[in-house]
């Protein structure tokens, strides 16, 4: 434990939600739940405003529609979370040398090794300014909480949400934590929480007063001590700059599930290729690939296959992934795929199965053979068969003639498109034909960055009435068929 509070610990307000109302002018103030959108769907994040209704992180999307059925449920869109998450990161290591990211939108601070003088007054004043820069460069609202430790830092964190800073003095922690649930601290999930309850523990001071003996009966050694010297506010994690990933994966869970063998090998081949670009984007390579499969009755098999040399080359993953499958009988159905590599390493060896692969394609190539083609492996459809385009809502589009828009819903061969930027006023809604050849797929549009920066919105959770509230359009609906 620390003498002064110089642990700082980050957690963005509602991070996806508020990065979708900051992109999007019509959703500012409105219940918000980004997620998955199908009936299989869970909620990753909801607005305040739709929290007012009881929707929670976690929480089945279709509990959530009918909680809060007034609300835009959208797609995520990562590439816009991670490029805000780096500009935050990047104000976090102008702080210091050590920065540990738990998360896109969280990470502890270590204002110590950056030069801050140990006291509240100076700890306080860089957290305050720190909100301030945040919300100048990205127009969020993140909350702060400053402590001695890692843990109760992020208590900190926790109590001045949304969009607060609360600091823990040094010498206040067994006052401050005893009231609170055993759930707060850090390690406690519901089996252990159900093991202390029927002990007749149910708070931290409770917990503190049965005893390491006690709880190291109850829990087992490591888990019981650990857990004994938490409940004293003890902790003395250091804030670790680097947290380096042991694995990069992808999965994905379907709304129906997938009997036909033919789109199991397709979906697996997208899922290598998502795998592969994250394994990429990381600056990584892997030795071993993973394939995770669960059953239409929900049981979960992996199967794995190590290479012989680290490797970011798709083909080779790609290939691994199907020989796996080929180990797992899918035909009673198939409710949730996913693709990974393990074994990671900051370099990559040239592999032999990579090497085959290549050599292979251009004999068959020269020999006028078909060559399967990375895209069409993954599901794409073959030259001159155009297949329906997937209009989730909150995908970014551009249109040739409206320019920058976003998704708000289609059905029945039809796509309503909201444009507007995070600079402008709420846009107008347009319908289009699902086909239409002047409608595509676009990419995020920065949060910041528009005719004039300095008018960059303050995004603020505004108080809304339990009976909801229907969005207004601006402006008229134009169908154009």
């Amino acid at each position: 434990m620390r003498r002064a509070p110089t642990i700082l610990h980050l957690d963005m307000d509602a991070f996806y939600a508020a990065a979708e109302q900051a992109a999007k002018p019509s959703l500012r103030g409105k219940p918000v739940v980004v997620g998955g959108i199908g009936p299989r769907g869970v909620v990753a994040t909801a607005s305040y405003e739709a929290r007012v209704f009881g929707v929670r992180s976690a929480m089945p999307t279709a509990q959530a529609r009918r909680l809060c059925p007034n609300a835009a449920y959208l797609s995520p869109r990562f590439t816009l979370y991670r490029q805000v998450s780096d500009t935050v990161m990047e104000l976090l290591r102008a702080l210091s040398p050590l920065v540990e990211p738990l998360s896109l939108d969280e990470a502890f601070v270590d204002l110590e090794a950056g030069g801050v003088p140990a006291e509240t007054a100076a700890v306080r004043a860089v957290g305050e300014q720190l909100r301030r820069d945040i919300k100048a460069a990205t127009g969020l609202t993140g909350s702060v909480g400053l402590a001695g430790a890692k843990m109760l830092a992020k208590i900190a964190s926790e109590a001045a949400k949304p969009d607060g800073l609360v600091v823990i003095e040094p010498g206040t922690e067994r006052e401050l934590l005893g009231p609170m649930p055993v759930r707060t601290l850090p390690g406690v999930g519901p089996a252990t929480a159900e093991t202390l309850r029927r002990a007749g523990i149910h708070t931290v001071a409770e917990t503190a007063e049965a005893g390491e003996a006690e709880l190291v009966r109850l829990l087992g050694k490591a888990h019981g001590t650990g857990l004994y010297a938490m409940a004293l506010g003890q902790d003395d994690r250091p804030v670790v700059a680097e947290r380096d990933a042991k694995s990069v994966s992808v999965e994905d869970t379907f709304e129906v599930d997938l009997t036909d063998r033919t789109r199991v090998r397709n979906e697996v081949l997208r899922l290598a290729d998502r795998c592969v670009g994250r394994l990429r984007a990381a600056g990584r390579s892997g030795r071993t690939v993973v394939i995770k499969v669960r059953n239409y009755d929900f049981s979960t098999l992996t199967r794995s296959e190590t290479l012989r040399g680290p490797t970011d080359d798709p083909a080779v993953v790609r290939e691994a992934a199907v020989r796996l499958l080929e180990t797992v009988d899918t035909t009673g159905g198939v409710r949730l795929l996913g693709v990974g590599v393990t074994g990671l390493a900051d370099f990559t060896q040239e592999d032999l199965f990579a090497q085959l692969a290549t050599e292979r394609e251009a004999e068959e190539q020269a020999a006028g053979g078909a060559a399967e083609p990375a895209e069409e492996a993954a599901g794409e459809p073959e030259a001159g068969v155009e297949l329906p385009r997937r209009w989730h809502p909150g995908l970014d589009v551009v249109h040739e003639e409206f320019g920058a828009g976003w998704v708000q819903g289609s059905g029945l061969g039809r796509v309503t498109v909201r444009f507007e930027t995070p600079w402008s006023a709420p846009g107008r809604v347009r319908t289009f034909t699902v086909d239409d050849p002047a409608l595509r797929p676009g990419e995020p549009v920065p949060l910041l960055g528009g005719p004039d920066q300095s008018s960059a919105p303050a995004i603020r959770p505004k108080s809304v009435s339990p009976a909801g509230e229907a969005e207004s359009e601006a402006g008229e609906e134009i169908s154009r068929r």
